[in-house]
């Protein structure tokens, strides 16, 4: 049912609008309006958004070693003769790499875990990409895990699990500096609080 559309609108503008509503952060007004700007805009940027959609579904996979989003097998991060293989970055999304890369500050080599630790919700540590972290840490030469999950109650029970596991591995754990408003989510950082947090992280 798209919003009571349904009996004034053409069966797929409604369904369009309910496909925009289902995108996180967009509500129904704003499906709304996305889709009736498409409806007056020239038919060759609707072909435009449909095709970069496309292209992004068929082209865009996985690192098969940090898990980031990439066109390419193992990602341009992991093939930078230039990032310090001794430093791994524990992030929950791709787009928290995207943030952090922002600030220029760190030039180690990431981990995307896909999520958080979420009992509430069913996200259980299988779920995430930990095994693969684990079995990372055991044929890679790192001596440092930074854990940049998000200041949240999820984030912060994922950092505290992994580092149950990660120090009986004899490897260096740290958390970022608590620069970051708690509840955030590290995406929404600018910069400067970013790379601060980085500076400052602590011993876990």
């Amino acid at each position: 049912m798209a919003f009571g559309y349904d009996t004034i609108t053409p069966e797929p503008v409604s369904k369009l609008i309910d496909e925009f509503n289902r995108l996180p952060g967009i509500g129904p007004k704003s499906a709304s309006r996305l889709v009736f700007y498409l409806l007056r805009a020239k038919r060759e940027q609707s072909e435009r958004l449909a095709n970069a959609i496309m292209a992004m579904k068929d082209t865009t996979i996985f690192c098969n070693r940090c898990f980031n989003i990439t066109v390419d097998d193992p990602c341009s991060i992991c093939t930078n003769a230039n990032r310090n293989e001794r430093q791994v970055c524990v992030v929950e999304e791709p787009l928290d790499v995207v943030a952090l890369e922002r600030t220029g500050e760190f030039k180690g080599l990431y981990h995307v875990l896909h999520g958080a630790i979420s009992p509430v919700e069913g996200i259980n540590p299988e779920d995430l990409k930990i095994r693969e972290l684990l079995s990372r840490l055991r044929v890679e030469p790192i001596e440092e895990v930074i854990l940049s999950t998000n200041p949240n109650l999820e984030g912060d029970a994922t950092a505290a699990y992994l580092a149950r596991e990660i120090i009986p591995l004899g490897i260096r754990v740290t958390r970022l500096a608590r620069g970051l408003p708690m509840g955030s989510d590290l995406e929404y950082a600018d910069e400067v609080t970013l790379g601060r947090a980085l500076q400052g992280r602590r011993e876990m």
